[in-house]
């Protein structure tokens, strides 16, 4: 074989062990730092919330046909970021079970996990504030994916926003 060939590749190689070495190194630090990643993507994105988070529903009644009356629902927007195996029951009352279990980021920039509980007649939940970490340890890294789609999507939206406004005032100014 060439010697040049065999320089190459034999470089080839070394490059490849050095990337191996740098992205178990950058994963290492990434997963160490995790909690300090989201806790500040959160706060980017908290003032987005308002604007493009669900009213999320806190209890409401249930008619024989399984639709929903006399709905409440909680006093702040919330962005939905994970959902995760619910656990066997709610942790402020042991009788209820979780049918459904979801972590969310709220206006003000705190995560809580969102139990809900369905029975024939009710569908009621449980808030429960926890940390960045926790969001991690439970939801995994979904959640850092689900904060950067909210602000992107929210930037997609302003922009459009803003073109529709400037198409409307070029279209005043050449109509004056």
């Amino acid at each position: 074989m060439d010697p040049i060939i065999e320089e190459g590749y034999a470089r080839l190689l070394e490059t490849l062990e050095e990337l191996q070495a740098k992205k178990e190194e950058s994963t290492a630090a990434l997963q160490e730092n995790i909690g300090a990643l989201v806790t500040r993507m959160a706060a980017d994105a908290t003032p987005v919330v308002g604007r493009i988070g669900l009213e999320m529903l806190q209890r409401a009644k249930r008619e024989a046909s399984g639709e929903l009356y006399d709905q409440d629902y909680y006093e702040k927007k919330m962005i939905v970021l994970g959902k995760a195996e619910p656990l066997p029951y709610r942790p402020d009352d042991p009788t209820k079970p979780i049918d459904t279990q979801v972590c969310v980021l709220d206006e003000e920039g705190k995560f809580y996990e969102v139990m809900y509980t369905t029975t024939d007649i009710r569908v009621d939940s449980y808030k429960s504030p926890i940390t960045p970490e926790e969001a991690v340890d439970i939801y995994g890294y979904d959640l850092v994916f689900m904060l950067y789609r909210a602000l992107y999507e929210y930037a997609e939206k302003e922009e459009e926003l803003v073109a529709a406004l400037a198409q409307a005032l070029e279209y005043i100014a050449t109509s004056e």
